[in-house]
């Protein structure tokens, strides 16, 4: 019971302020976002930044494995299969819940082909 909170989903601006919830002698307090399995969720439903977070951590995981993907021993289809596989997945985690604007699929778009530019020019920035 302490440990449980509660948030309302509205693009209503009026809808962060924050009541409390009293159930017989227990209170619940409303919060405005917070985490659940790995993918912050906030009151107003927006992804946007989720979205910087998830580029953050897949930026973190490109530069992690960069030194394979700048190998010129390993062959482009292999690079992108290591892309598709290590660090697509880590952008892209949650994905399903999203509903995107325009902006926040050109911020991925921009992402995605600025590693598979890397990756085309054999692993130099």
């Amino acid at each position: 019971m302490d440990k449980t909170k509660y948030m309302v989903m509205s693009r209503d601006q009026n809808a962060e302020r924050n009541h409390s919830v009293r159930i017989n002698n227990s209170t619940f307090e409303r919060v405005g976002e917070f985490k659940y399995l790995g993918t912050t969720l906030i009151f107003q439903n927006s992804i946007r930044e989720e979205i910087k977070s998830r580029l953050r951590s897949g930026n973190a995981c490109y530069h992690s494995v960069q030194n394979l993907l700048s190998s010129r021993l390993l062959p482009k289809n292999l690079k992108i299969k290591i892309y598709r596989t290590i660090i697509l997945p880590v952008v892209l985690y949650g994905c399903e819940t999203w509903s995107l604007t325009l902006r926040e699929e050109r911020k991925l778009r921009v992402f995605e082909n600025m590693v598979l530019r890397i990756l085309d020019l054999g692993g130099t920035r």
